[in-house]
């Protein structure tokens, strides 16, 4: 099979930094080559400073991955499900091009960040540069952990990396990612048994929570569509809190062999499967971006960058 991209299944680390571009001119050799240089420029890193344990991940966005490579597409690959349900919003703000960069060391993030810009520059505007973080012990700020139950070992690239259900872009992976802004004033004021109840789950152990109900974040972010085979599998969640003194976050990323499961998940969160069944953790953050893109094998990329 084709190599997936490191940064994929990649352990998680303490720093990220995510870029999100719009293409601005109509060379797409130049974008298709110089995408295969950001690779070298991980590998460069990784190698120079292989402690800092250095990943990343190059994804094309849903409108602009067929403009790039002409011809066969994923089968999967749609625009991010934009959707609404009273105050309840998930916006789609796919950009063309999405860059994934971690790594145990910030400065290292940082010197990929410039040199990943730099070369891509003259071709693209910048819409978003945001940096993440590891909080304690991998936990959201809002003192829940994080992805507790993502898969480990071999299951994690059985779930996130396509195989012989797309053998045109196998190795590849689809990606969806969510910049949530929290409200941390308003979630503060909750006593710790409340907030249990919002996460469903208990805030030290993330054990299950006695009093979780169909509302609690827990059970409507795992909630699927069990007559669908592709909403049964799970995420790859690199997920990562972000914060300034005017803004505290997280930036969800998913990873997924199939576009599905997202899309189920973001359903339950949002709708729920009964009348005011939603997801109650919604009540204090909220979606600003969504998008959805394509992160195709190393092989496609490098390959690609010749023609």
């Amino acid at each position: 099979m084709s190599q997936p991209q490191k940064g994929i299944c990649a352990e998680p680390n303490l720093h990220a930094q995510y870029l999100q571009y719009n293409v601005i001119d109509e060379d797409e050799q130049a974008i298709r080559s110089k995408l295969a240089r950001v690779i070298e420029i991980f590998d460069h890193f990784d190698d120079e400073h292989y402690e800092a344990m250095v990943s990343g991940v190059v994804c094309i966005g849903a409108d602009y991955f067929s403009e790039l490579y002409p011809g066969l597409r994923p089968l999967e690959l749609s625009p991010f499900p934009d959707m609404q349900c009273d105050d309840r919003i998930a916006p789609s703000q796919t950009t063309d091009l999405f860059i994934q960069i971690r790594a145990d060391r910030l400065d290292i993030v940082h010197a990929i960040s410039v040199e990943v810009h730099e070369l891509l520059r003259i071709h693209v505007e910048l819409v978003e540069d945001l940096r993440g973080f590891r909080y304690l012990d991998g936990r959201d700020l809002t003192g829940f952990i994080d992805a507790d139950d993502n898969p480990r070992g071999l299951t994690k690239k059985t779930v996130a990396i396509i195989g012989d259900n797309d053998p045109d872009f196998a190795g590849g992976c689809y990606v969806h990612t969510q910049k949530y802004m929290h409200d941390m004033a308003r979630w503060n004021l909750l006593s710790q048994r409340r907030q249990e109840q919002v996460m469903g789950c208990t805030r030290e152990h993330h054990l299950p929570s006695p009093e979780a109900n169909a509302n609690s974040h827990y059970i409507r972010s795992r909630v699927t569509d069990l007559s669908d085979v592709h909403a049964k599998q799970q995420l790859v969640r690199q997920s990562m809190p972000y914060a300034n003194i005017r803004e505290q976050g997280l930036f969800f990323v998913s990873h997924c062999q199939s576009a599905i499961p997202f899309k189920h998940m973001l359903h339950s969160m949002i709708f729920g499967t009964n009348v005011d069944e939603y997801d109650a953790f919604l009540d204090f953050t909220s979606a600003q971006t969504g998008g959805a893109y394509f992160a195709p094998s190393l092989d496609f990329i490098k390959q690609r960058a010749q023609s």
